[in-house]
């Protein structure tokens, strides 16, 4: 439902951006300021990490288990990222946008372009971009719990994400936390009362054009 009440169809909203470039933060915020956005849980392959739930942050499976929801068509997309698979299963996500809800994907460039080809029309994409690859190492580095190994693939990995930023449809450079939310915010606002969206308005402009006219006014 639109804010007026009035319905509409959801929003596919998708965060990306390279290892380290605030995604996932900025997805947190977005997610307390935003009660009518709702995070879209990805399934992967990767081990949980300290204090994630299952169901909650990703459903965790096995390679096997990944494989089969991929051959049974489960998925919206699925792709891998520094050796593990990740999908978007495909029932909840079209629910939400059939009911006027929208949902937030934290994925890779990879799954933002298969689900871009699933359902056109639906995802508004957002690169976030770091200030630079220096800040992107240090911010890497602060978070005290990755090997000198891993910081060195995520900088790798960080190098080939940045190459697919063209094919957003907004992009963003991180420079201040606030303010990208705030950009964020705005972009959602604004998709929310596109057009296509609002498959009312035909009906309502019509009606307001059927209305009778001040009196003395003519068509002519």
């Amino acid at each position: 439902m639109s804010e007026a009440g009035l319905p509409r169809r959801g929003v596919c909203l998708v965060l990306a951006s390279a290892p380290g470039a605030g995604k996932t933060s900025i997805s947190r915020r977005l997610l307390e300021t935003e009660a009518a956005l709702s995070l879209s849980v990805s399934a992967t392959t990767r081990a949980p990490r300290p204090g994630e739930r299952e169901g909650e942050h990703y459903f965790f499976r096995t390679p096997e288990q990944f494989a089969a929801m991929v051959a049974a068509g489960e998925f919206l997309e699925h792709a891998s990222f520094l050796g593990r698979s990740y999908g978007t299963p495909r029932a909840a996500v079209e629910a939400a946008l059939a009911a006027g809800r929208d949902v937030l994907f934290d994925i890779e460039w990879q799954g933002h372009r298969l689900l871009r080809a699933a359902l056109p029309g639906d995802v508004v994409g957002i690169f976030l971009l770091p200030p630079s690859l220096a800040e992107l190492e240090r911010r890497l580095r602060g978070r005290g719990q990755d090997p000198e190994a891993e910081i060195a693939r995520r900088m790798l990995a960080a190098r080939d994400e940045l190459r697919h930023w063209d094919e957003f449809d907004h992009v963003l450079v991180n420079t201040e936390f606030e303010a990208t939310v705030a950009a964020v915010r705005a972009i959602l606002h604004a998709a929310r009362t596109h057009r296509l969206r609002q498959p009312w308005l035909a009906d309502f402009v019509a009606g307001l054009l059927a209305e009778p006219g001040p009196a003395g006014c003519g068509t002519g």
